[in-house]
């Protein structure tokens, strides 16, 4: 049998579908999940919305649209109550509660968007994620946590400082964070998001196969074997951990953290495999 991981490991970038691979993700928690039954519903919203659109409505009369049916009339929202709650990174739970993270909701606004043949992308952009879309002169970009709105020049200057500790963002600076972010970098995100939520609450086990995950999608993400030889450790799975550290050493045996990582794995050689 296939394994649609590794499926994806290999597949080209614009192969990737983020609404079936999101679903993935979410089927590591729910195992019985019918993942078909969510993309049908995701094709139903699309019909609706096509059905409310005049023929001859251009890109930006589309994107306003769009956002209106998924942010007023559907009530999709950012959880702003407990953000790092496991569920707004899983796509079923995302659309049956409506509410979610930036990414969740930016997989949802991105492929109506592809329904809507709009060029909408995902934005990799410091502490939240966001959305861009080119128009004739320059880009718009929204962010789906806040109901899509759109945001400007001062205020993507001012949340980029504040993220980066820096002074001034340059308009060099600024359209290089803009970049839009490939589909493998968007699930990738997507599961960063999902680990730092298992990691503040302890559970090693779900954060590791978020790592494994990570590491499978992108296997040349050297940091990421760190992280696992680390969660290892917290189960106590000693020789995986050694594994990890020995790889990450040799993959980046520069790395500023390189001596650290290697008192890791001189102090996880010196204990015993735990007992299965």
């Amino acid at each position: 049998m296939n394994d649609p991981w590794l499926s994806l490991q290999h597949a080209a970038d614009h192969d990737i579908s983020l609404l079936s691979a999101a679903l993935l993700v979410a089927k590591d928690e729910y195992p019985g999940l019918a993942c078909g039954d969510y993309e049908h519903r995701v094709d139903d919203y699309a019909r609706r919305l096509t059905q409310q659109l005049p023929e001859d409505a251009d890109e930006t009369q589309r994107l306003s649209r769009l956002n209106s049916f998924l942010f007023e009339e559907l009530g999709f929202a950012g959880d702003e109550h407990d953000y790092f709650d496991p569920r707004n990174s899983y796509l079923n739970e995302v659309l049956d509660r409506r509410l979610g993270n930036p990414i969740s909701l930016a997989i949802v606004q991105i492929t109506l968007a592809q329904r809507l043949s709009l060029p909408l992308e995902g934005v990799s952009f410091p502490g939240h994620f966001l959305v861009r879309m080119p128009l004739e002169g320059g880009i718009v970009v929204l962010d789906p946590f806040h109901r899509g709105r759109t945001l400007d020049l001062p205020e993507l200057r001012r949340r980029a400082r504040s993220e980066l500790s820096a002074r001034e963002i340059d308009d060099q600076r600024l359209a290089t964070l803009l970049e839009p972010a490939s589909h493998r970098a968007i699930v990738t995100r997507m599961l960063r998001n999902l680990r730092l939520g298992y990691v503040q609450n302890e559970a090693w086990d779900k954060a590791l196969r978020c790592t494994d995950r990570i590491v499978t999608l992108d296997p040349f993400a050297v940091a990421e074997f760190r992280e696992r030889g680390n969660l290892y450790l917290k189960l106590e799975h000693h020789r995986a951990a050694r594994d990890d550290f020995r790889r990450y050493l040799a993959l980046a045996p520069q790395a500023e953290d390189a001596e650290a990582v290697m008192n890791l794995l001189i102090a996880s050689s010196a204990k015993a495999e735990r007992l299965h």
